[in-house]
């Protein structure tokens, strides 16, 4: 079991995710977005059941501008999965858990 899901910012996202010793799984998502409240509870199942070898995070898009414009997000919910500092790839709009999944398994 993982520590949970971590909240990342403009602040902490390098040290955080780009220089994590494993993969990460980044929801870009906000508050008011439907799609993305939809989505969360598959992360937290998803981050119980990979947490240990997988990290999963989500960046609030309203309070870190920065990050979101240096990946080119422009819809939410995005998901970005990262392995050594670089993007592996990115689901973008809610999905089902068994997506998320393959997603994840990618980086393992």
């Amino acid at each position: 079991m993982g520590q949970g899901v971590l909240d990342v910012d403009d602040n902490n996202f390098e040290s955080e995710i780009l220089k994590a010793d494993k993969p990460a799984l980044v929801d870009f998502w906000a508050p008011w977005c439907g799609p993305c409240k939809a989505i969360g509870p598959a992360i937290k199942e998803m981050e119980e059941a990979y947490g240990d070898s997988v990290i999963f995070a989500r960046c609030n898009v309203d309070n870190s501008p920065n990050t979101p414009t240096q990946y080119s997000i422009r819809a939410i919910p995005t998901l970005i999965l990262f392995k050594d500092g670089k993007v592996v790839d990115q689901i973008v709009g809610a999905v089902p858990k068994s997506q998320l999944e393959v997603l994840v398994k990618k980086a393992l």
